[in-house]
């Protein structure tokens, strides 16, 4: 029975819709229809204080100049349910009976419940019941161990049937800043030898609101490399899950800037890290970066300005160029104002100041244009036009001599697209970062 409830979805299915009936019936019976004067004055007063609330919310997350699929309705109409259960508890508490007291201070968690559950809805951050409690708990991730743990095995010659996540902390001093517990994948054939052998890595980037371990829960990233390197003789790349913002609500579309030296972090800290400490390839052809969303432009950024480090990319749904907003927006929030800053770090522009590109690989994924949609154009599942930006990007890109592809995909922007595009494309970057026992390629 634990089973099958850890199981359940939140992203579909009957879960989430009887939580919001059974919500909108608890408030409805809190609110009641009551006295003359709690219909004409009192009801208003705290359904105006959820609109306010709803309003409030709305802004709040617009402040941030976060790039994706705009909120639904259901986010905000929750969100001023909540506000008006709040309400109704501070303002009809007096004179009320004890059942209808009792549902007001039920309807209140429930109505948050209710607008985590919409968020989640538009986002897909938690599957499944499992996930959700293993994440507001920091329960352990998937294939978990420390680094003590890892050392052990790999003196021992133990090789493991699956690969291990290894939590990490790394040290900033080049960069100055300021981020969270990063955690590194190592497949199984990295155990084959002591020294371990020099194995291609990736780096890994979620989205604007996340954490490090973003890929490893929502994305299922685990599951699909462990997969991988089963199919594979137990070889993988290794992967670094970053942190590229440095707090769960800091977008900083990995740029150096007013929110904090987040290229430097990943460039100057993070590669040197992972070679040195877990002795994977220094060669750029073994290096790439595979982003979802913000993470998808920081990919394809990342690459095109240090073609040194880096030789391929795979952007999921990513923007045009690093994105908080207007163009202005962008440039006042990320660079301070400095139209020159913000240059150095969009992609068209350096494509043109670098010049051809040598040994350079692009994959774009984009949500599914439908079949009345021309290519490119989809509104619904890409609202910010990132099937354009792709396009756009990758056309750009090959007369500058990088070999992209644009890949379309049924969904929409959200985890569960972000997770079956990177299924999709880890062969063909395995592949292309000469990960042994592979054959794919472009």
């Amino acid at each position: 029975m634990r089973h099958l409830i850890a199981a359940l979805s939140l992203t579909h299915g009957w879960v989430p819709m009887l939580v919001q009936l059974l919500t909108a019936a608890i408030v409805l019976g809190a609110t009641g229809w009551r006295s003359r004067k709690w219909r004409l004055f009192a009801l208003p007063a705290v359904a105006g204080a959820g609109v306010l609330l709803a309003v409030c919310a709305d802004i709040y997350l617009g402040s941030f100049g976060i790039a994706g699929d705009p909120a639904p309705w259901g986010v905000w109409i929750w969100i001023g349910v909540t506000g008006l259960a709040v309400g109704v508890v501070v303002v009809g508490w007096r004179g009320a009976r004890w059942w209808r007291r009792g549902m007001s201070l039920v309807a209140v968690p429930l109505s948050l419940l209710c607008a985590a559950l919409a968020v989640n809805l538009w986002v897909g951050y938690f599957p499944t019941v499992h996930a959700a409690w293993n994440q507001l708990t920091s329960g352990p991730l998937p294939d978990q161990t420390d680094r003590l743990t890892v050392t052990e095995m790999q003196l021992a010659g133990a090789r493991p049937k699956m690969g291990v996540v290894v939590p990490v902390s790394i040290n900033s001093d080049a960069s100055g800043f300021r981020h969270r517990r990063e955690f590194v994948y190592l497949p199984p054939a990295w155990f084959a030898s002591t020294p371990p052998p020099r194995l291609p890595a990736a780096l890994m980037i979620a989205s604007a609101l996340n954490t490090p371990a973003d890929w490893l829960r929502a994305g299922n990233a685990v599951q699909t490399v462990d997969d991988y390197a089963s199919a594979h003789d137990g070889n993988a790349p290794v992967l670094l899950f970053v942190d590229a913002t440095g707090a769960f609500d800091n977008d900083t579309e990995c740029v150096n800037g007013t929110r904090g030296n987040a290229a430097d972090h990943l460039v100057k800290d993070v590669v040197p890290f992972l070679i040195s400490n877990f002795g994977v390839s220094d060669q750029r052809s073994n290096w790439g970066v595979v982003g979802w969303s913000m993470g998808g432009t920081c990919a394809v950024d990342l690459t095109l300005m240090h073609p040194d480090l880096f030789s391929a990319f795979v952007d999921v749904a990513g923007d045009l160029a690093p994105n908080t907003g207007t163009r202005d927006q962008t440039i006042a929030r990320l660079f301070g104002g400095s139209a020159d800053a913000w240059a150095a770090y969009d992609p068209a522009t350096v494509m043109r100041r670098h010049g051809p590109y040598t040994g350079v690989w692009g994959r774009f994924d984009i949500p599914g244009a439908r079949p009345s949609q021309p290519v490119g154009t989809d509104p619904v599942d890409n609202p910010e036009g990132q099937d354009t930006a792709a396009h756009s990007l990758c056309r750009l890109g090959r007369t500058y001599g990088i070999r992209c592809t644009v890949i379309t995909q049924p969904g929409r922007h959200d985890w569960p697209f972000a997770a079956a595009a990177f299924a999709t494309e880890l062969p063909w970057l395995a592949a292309q970062l000469g990960t042994p026992d592979t054959s794919e390629g472009q």
